[in-house]
């Protein structure tokens, strides 16, 4: 960030708003487009502008990255089309964590207490063994302890336990999350 004040210049710096122009015309040329089953194609893509992507990653076509230097995708994890992983902010996203459609991860949010509304990005952290449901909302600071599930529609504006079913608006731990045996 290089302006506390955004009714007068930009919030981030002139490197990053090129790097942000040069991602969006990749991202409509070879990612958003790209074949379902690509999911190395867009891993690819991913690292070549600076995020950190395990192995066997499984991010569809439109998902909607903001700045994927900011990302952190561990192994094995799925992010589905229609989430917004609005990476002001760091986004770290566990192994075999699943994103479903249509949730925001927004890592970035505005000082409405001071003149100007200056940006505030905090980072998120969603654990391993993660299941964040459709359309569920992670506020900026987050940290989603392992294992957790966060229902459809929740809003997450707190941390949230490790191996606990959390749903609602706002979003609290319901239920102890259970594993059973096959």
């Amino acid at each position: 960030m290089i302006n506390t004040d955004t009714y007068t210049g930009p919030s981030f710096s002139v490197k990053n708003r090129i790097g942000r122009v040069l991602w969006n015309v990749v991202n409509v040329l070879f990612f958003q487009y790209s074949p379902k089953p690509f999911f190395s194609w867009r891993s690819f893509l991913l690292r070549s502008f600076g995020a950190e992507v395990g192995e066997g990653v499984h991010i569809y076509p439109k998902v909607k990255v903001w700045a994927p230097w900011n990302l952190v995708l561990g192994d094995q994890c799925g992010v589905a089309n229609g989430v917004i992983l609005y990476s002001q902010g760091k986004i770290t996203i566990g192994k075999k964590a699943v994103i479903s459609q249509g949730a925001h991860i927004c890592a970035g949010t505005h000082d409405y207490t001071r003149k100007g509304f200056p940006l505030i990005t905090m980072p998120i952290i969603i654990g391993d063994d993660v299941w964040v449901a459709a359309d569920a909302f992670i506020h900026p600071g987050i940290v989603v302890g392992d294992g957790c599930v966060i229902g459809a529609r929740a809003v997450v504006n707190k941390n949230m336990p490790p191996w606990m079913v959390c749903a609602g608006h706002p979003c609290k731990p319901i239920k102890k999350r259970i594993i059973a045996d096959n």
